[in-house]
């Protein structure tokens, strides 16, 4: 390959290179709510328990069936080992590199997993506290408005009837 053609190859692939897909954002043209960097990404609560479950899922299959052949594996690279032949170095090396790869496959759909489930219990808890401020918010300028009672009388609205109290009992 001569020097001409190598730089014509990288000028080609750097023109390549810049049309490119950015996965870690959009361009400012492109994107919906220009100056919101904080993004709108809702993921209902049922969707990351499904996730989480096809984690846990994976999971146990892997640990379930993707290690059948580890036992034959290693048997069979001491017996041709102990034989004199070489591929039993080579076959304990594949069975070694198998039983690594499943592990980090495994670590990864338990981290997952686990991770599915902190997150949907800690949006749970997010929303009820959230809920819980706005609600007493909510309570609480109702108590000073005062178009709901006239001067000086109980807010019906911000404390609740007591005929409304006796029913919710019930």
């Amino acid at each position: 390959m001569a020097w001409d053609e190598w730089e014509q190859l990288k000028s080609s692939a750097a023109e390549k290179s810049a049309a490119r897909m950015q996965l870690n954002g959009l361009p400012p043209e492109d994107r919906a709510t220009s100056g919101n960097t904080q993004g709108d990404l809702a993921v209902p609560a049922p969707d990351l328990a499904a996730i989480g479950d096809k984690a846990f899922s994976l999971y146990n299959r892997l640990w379930k069936d993707a290690r059948h052949a580890l036992p034959g594996s290693d048997t069979a690279a001491g017996n041709l080992t102990t034989q004199g032949f070489a591929i039993g170095a080579a076959v304990q090396h594949v069975a070694n590199r198998w039983e690594e790869q499943l592990k980090s496959l495994m670590d990864a759909c338990a981290h997952i997993s686990n991770h599915m489930d902190y997150t949907k219990n800690a949006h749970a808890g997010d929303e009820v506290y959230i809920k819980r401020q706005m609600s007493s918010i909510a309570t609480l300028d109702k108590g000073f408005d005062e178009s709901y009672a006239p001067a000086g009388e109980k807010n019906d609205a911000a404390y609740g009837n007591k005929d409304d109290k006796k029913k919710e009992d019930n």
